[in-house]
């Protein structure tokens, strides 16, 4: 069976387009209004969607997305209702890539094997967790594996070149370049030299695609990264912006931030 990411970059390359992919956070500002967003960040010009499970300690985020997992905690989120919205997003005819973040914890309590199940039975095509050393994610990178998820390595530029070999070997779908050190959130100044240099290390040992993340916030990141990588994810900024929207305007707020962002992309 062929996997949506590796469909949507393909598409990408031979048109000579970066790939766009905003992240949510679902049951922000609430599980609806979430499942709406995602819907019309796709149809915007969003190419594949990050779906982040709220979790009471996201370490690797800064304060948007650590705010957006508490609302949504408080609204009730879990697992099973993150897999309820790609369940939807399916039936509403979504064909793009939807790619789960998730802690590690979450997923030991709902079970390994039975994430890993229901996660390819709701239509998800990836996952990302950012706490799982490479090294002690061999079990469940196997379960994934039998069911055709892609298991999405992250690497940093403070990554040694062992590291950066181990997760580029296998991997599948696209790699996630963390653009700095730190938590992810919105910067308005960013130089990207040193994950350009992350990007020429790992174009060394693999040619899946490389896709540059933390920070990105405007139609200037997006171009330089374009330069360097196979495309961007945006979250903070897009986040920041429906937060401080009227509630009748999240979605439109989010879909009109992701075209600003697409219009300069290719």
């Amino acid at each position: 069976m062929v996997n949506r990411i590796d469909v949507t970059f393909e598409a990408a390359r031979e048109a000579g387009t970066s790939v766009l992919a905003p992240f949510i956070t679902v049951g922000f500002p609430d599980v609806e209004t979430s499942e709406e967003i995602a819907a019309g960040l796709l149809k915007s010009g969003g190419d594949m969607l990050e779906m982040g499970i709220p979790f009471s300690d996201p370490l690797a985020d800064g304060p948007t997305v650590q705010k957006t997992n508490m609302q949504a905690l408080r609204n009730g989120v879990n697992v099973s209702t993150c897999l309820g919205v790609v369940r939807n997003l399916r039936k509403r005819g979504v064909g793009s890539p939807l790619v789960l973040m998730g802690y590690f914890n979450p997923f030991v309590r709902y079970g390994q094997t039975r994430l890993v199940a229901d996660a390819a039975e709701a239509g998800v095509d990836g996952l990302i967790v950012p706490d799982l050393a490479l090294e002690e994610g061999v079990g469940f990178a196997r379960l994934c594996e039998e069911r055709g998820l892609y298991l999405i390595p992250m690497l940093a530029p403070t990554s040694t070149d062992r590291r950066v070999g181990l997760a580029c070997k296998g991997a599948k779908g696209f790699i996630y370049c963390v653009s700095l050190m730190g938590v992810t959130g919105a910067r308005p100044a960013l130089r990207y030299e040193a994950a350009a240099r992350l990007v020429e290390r790992i174009r060394r040992h693999t040619d899946v695609p490389v896709l540059v993340g933390f920070g990105v916030s405007s139609r200037a990141h997006i171009e330089e990264i374009a330069r360097f990588a196979d495309g961007a994810i945006v979250a903070s900024a897009m986040l920041d912006a429906v937060g401080e929207a009227p509630p009748e305007m999240a979605v439109q707020t989010a879909r009109q931030f992701v075209v600003g962002l697409k219009r300069s992309s290719g």
